[in-house]
């Protein structure tokens, strides 16, 4: 069990990327949920003794109540983390019931209803902008010499959105666009920190060229960070069979790898990368469940780096040589990110430094 050393907020942001954001509120134990561009969709639900108990959803179907559960839920588990799971009692809306047994939010036990907090983090609803759509249909093509799913087409605009309680801030990823972000990772590549580890720097036409790239990129997502609304970095997906780094290992059909810069100073602490680095990896593995695992290959010179990717759940697995660096194979595995609730940042994470804001597995 983790402890986040984060003291419980008394509101809270779910569904945050999509069209219906909820606002979770506590007083005293009275939990309301509401939605700023629908008021009559607001919900009242009582929190006490582990128990989570819904007083009031009448007028609204089953969707609709069964998102304010799934609201109120997560920010219980994101108030106290150290919560595993949760009674959920909704005795008079049993098709609300139905609906999120349906979609595995609840499961029965010891003769009533409980909320998994590792079972809630793997619906993509609250999350994605997507909500649940389903997996894109499996058909293999060749990309060169490498056969491999035909991927998704690549997100526009939020695509994920995470209510960070310790920060009281929304963490959002973005696709990026030339027109709205060249100045920016412009100036970003430009840093001489970033451009340590990342070696881009450069004119204007340069770095649009390399966007250019990366957007026209199917394996490559190519995405801006942002607190509240504010860009803080660049981060790079993508889908490792197609990627260089498939030579060097066994890699599935939905491996995903990554990439970062965090480019703002003021973004490069540890509370910092306790919310975006974890976040990141949610989003992988919520954006297809097939994805078992995400890789990374920092420079093996790098022992800082690997050792902060070390407590936040990632494995070494060897060190291989790139034409431009020595590396160092590193693996998180799906089961492991969701079984030791490995979307909470370690304690250490809120005070100390960190080198993999600066450069992630790049």
């Amino acid at each position: 069990m983790k402890d986040s050393g984060v003291t419980p907020a008394q509101h809270f942001v779910a569904f945050g990327a999509g069209d219906l954001p909820r606002r979770v509120t506590d007083r005293g134990g009275v939990i309301t949920v509401s939605a700023t561009a629908r008021p009559s969709a607001t919900v009242e639900f009582c929190l006490k003794r582990e128990a989570l108990r819904l007083l009031d959803a009448q007028a609204l179907d089953a969707v609709e109540a069964g998102e304010a559960v799934l609201a109120a839920v997560e920010a219980a588990f994101a108030w106290r983390p150290e919560r595993d799971v949760l009674e959920v009692a909704l005795e008079s809306r049993p098709d609300v019931l139905a609906w999120l047994a349906e979609r595995g939010v609840v499961a029965a036990e010891r003769g009533g209803w409980r909320a998994s907090a590792a079972m809630l983090m793997q619906r993509p609803e609250p999350w994605l902008a997507t909500g649940a759509e389903a997996p894109y249909p499996e058909r293999f093509v060749l990309s060169g010499s490498r056969r491999h799913p035909l991927r998704r087409p690549k997100p526009e605009g939020v695509a994920y959105a995470r209510f960070v309680p310790w920060l009281g801030e929304t963490l959002t990823f973005r696709a990026a666009t030339v027109g709205d972000d060249l100045e920016t990772f412009h100036r970003w590549m430009n840093d001489p920190r970033v451009a340590a580890f990342w070696t881009e720097a450069g004119d204007l036409a340069a770095h649009r060229r390399y966007l250019e790239a990366v957007i026209a990129d199917p394996h490559m997502i190519p995405m801006i960070g942002a607190f509240d609304g504010a860009p803080f970095a660049y981060f790079e997906i993508y889908w490792a069979k197609e990627n260089r780094l498939a030579p060097f290992y066994d890699a599935d059909d939905y491996d995903r790898g990554w990439h970062v810069a965090v480019g703002e100073e003021s973004r490069r602490g540890g509370a910092y990368i306790g919310a975006w680095l974890p976040s990141l990896m949610h989003f992988m593995f919520l954006d297809d469940p097939r994805t078992r695992r995400i890789v990374g290959e920092p420079a093996t010179a790098h022992v800082q780096q690997i050792r902060n990717l070390e407590r936040s759940g990632f494995a070494q697995i060897k060190t291989f040589d790139f034409p431009h660096k020595r590396a160092t194979l590193v693996s998180l595995l799906r089961e492991r990110f969701f079984a030791e609730k490995l979307w909470l940042p370690a304690r250490r994470d809120a005070q100390r430094p960190s080198t993999v804001a600066l450069a992630g597995a790049a």
